[in-house]
């Protein structure tokens, strides 16, 4: 027997609003590996007047490690990066091609400032951001992973730890965030029972 459309709708309405509670309880409980990705044409790391790395068209990966992060954060990062589709096909259309099928060239720069938060004076906090030397060890197993899933001569890098000068030509631009929160709301929201009423659509 189908429910009424009232009671249809208010249980769609307790499912929403328990995938809002998820949401929200994440993005300020839990913790997540960050990267900001680019799509260039080209882009490139200068430290001290040298330039350490440069590529040609691909992606720029800005990778913010927070302190909590594990290699299940790594290892969910560095797959959506290599497979997020940035690119058009064959046939022109737009966003069905990721870097491996392209072929193209990544290029990751360490980016701890990606967890500041501003105190009451306006002053940069990073005490949310991994440190130093666990740091390194995440970021360079993270390397690792990326190059073991792709051509290794296709992923550079920049100078950990180091004052860089990061050149870029945004291709777009295109800019987005991968968030490896994002695997564990996708996993908590696909294991929700489903509502009588979904049962019954």
């Amino acid at each position: 027997m189908l429910l009424s459309p009232l009671i249809r709708l208010s249980r769609n309405l307790v499912v929403t609003t328990s995938i809002l509670f998820l949401l929200l309880a994440n993005t300020y409980t839990t913790s997540a590996m960050r990267i900001v990705i680019q799509r260039v044409k080209s882009a490139s790391v200068t430290v001290d007047q040298k330039q350490v790395s440069a590529i040609g068209p691909g992606t720029l990966a800005l990778v913010g490690l927070h302190h909590e992060d594990t290699e299940s954060d790594l290892q969910f990062c560095a797959s959506r990066l290599l497979k997020i589709k940035l690119w058009e096909n064959d046939n022109g259309a737009p966003w069905r091609q990721h870097i491996k099928q392209k072929g193209y060239e990544m290029l990751c720069v360490s980016q701890f400032t990606l967890y500041g938060t501003l105190s009451k004076k306006n002053q940069p906090d990073y005490k949310l951001a991994m440190k130093n030397v666990e740091a390194r060890e995440m970021y360079n197993k993270f390397l690792d992973m990326l190059r073991d899933d792709y051509e290794p001569s296709k992923i550079f890098d920049g100078k950990f730890g180091e004052m860089m000068d990061v050149g870029l030509v945004n291709d777009g631009p295109v800019t987005m965030v991968i968030d490896s929160r994002e695997g564990m709301i996708s996993t908590q929201t696909s294991s929700m029972p489903l509502s009588d009423s979904d049962k019954n659509t």
